[in-house]
């Protein structure tokens, strides 16, 4: 571009214009509105036309912070839903945990008591809409454990799994219940 002392120009990245006063080989001196001689290399002047108003810095300011893009919006309250962890019902098999004393109890009546207690209790949770309920049968032989199997399995609304082993070890079994069977 050629150019002549004398031209008006602006600046391209500032809201700078002014006069040229003074051309280098590698700079053009320039006189700003406010009387300043400031220094630019070519290629950050453009030439402009007298009737052109360039806004000042502190109008360029207030266009951009009118933007809605540099506007801040406001934060939205992050809201996590809770988890909502109901404990397991328990229900400790244990025959020691049933009665006072296991004396003149065959082991019949044990089972059989264990069973009673099992059943009454899951039909408990079922009339209470108990999501899940964990059964402590013990380790032992496994007997009650094989009992509480075929008992669960005729239920149509349950599923059986293996308890929290950290929790519970070997020796507990939780049954879910299904509230809204189809």
């Amino acid at each position: 571009m050629e150019w002549k002392i004398g031209d008006n120009v602006a600046v391209l990245d500032e809201p700078i214009a002014g006069k040229i006063l003074a051309i280098d080989k590698d700079t053009i001196t320039i006189e700003s509105e406010d009387g300043f001689a400031l220094k630019f290399m070519p290629q950050e002047l453009v030439k402009v036309d007298q009737n052109i108003d360039l806004p000042t810095y502190d109008e360029v300011h207030e266009m951009l912070q009118q933007k809605e893009v540099f506007k801040k919006k406001p934060k939205k309250a992050v809201v996590t839903p809770k988890k909502k962890e109901i404990p397991a019902m328990e229900v400790d098999l244990h025959i020691h945990k049933l009665v006072k004393s296991t004396k003149g109890m065959t082991n019949y009546d044990m089972l059989t008591l264990q069973v009673d207690t099992a059943t009454r209790q899951l039909d408990f949770a079922i009339h209470k809409r108990i999501p899940s309920v964990v059964f402590i049968h013990g380790v032992g032989q496994g007997v009650l454990k094989e009992e509480l199997r075929y008992l669960f399995s005729r239920y149509d609304n349950v599923s059986v799994t293996d308890a929290d082993y950290k929790k519970y070890g070997l020796g507990a079994m939780e049954v879910y219940i299904i509230q809204n069977p189809k």
